[in-house]
């Protein structure tokens, strides 16, 4: 006879947990690699466009809206999502 589970209800505090993580001064001292992922929203800009905002991004990694640290061997990786409100921020300066 094979064995069911019942489905769980939804936890609706799970659906809250936030996008990303906040600046990290002693992670992001520590960081040896950079990543920076493109959403296909922005995939109509100009490859120099990208490489000037993603070094402005990451110069200025306090800022980004969605930022996440990675545990590497040597140090920390930083992973910016860039999202519209960092090419809105970006563009103005």
């Amino acid at each position: 006879m094979p064995y069911s589970v019942p489905l769980l209800k939804p936890n609706p505090l799970l659906q809250e947990i936030p996008v990303g993580e906040p600046f990290d001064p002693y992670r992001d001292a520590l960081v040896v690699e950079e990543e920076t992922i493109w959403p296909e929203e922005f995939s109509g800009l100009p490859s120099e466009e990208k490489a000037r905002l993603e070094t402005q991004l990451h110069q200025e990694a306090s800022t980004a809206t969605e930022l996440d640290y990675v545990r590497l061997h040597t140090g920390f990786g930083r992973r910016i999502t860039v999202t519209a409100e960092d090419i809105d921020r970006l563009k103005q300066t």
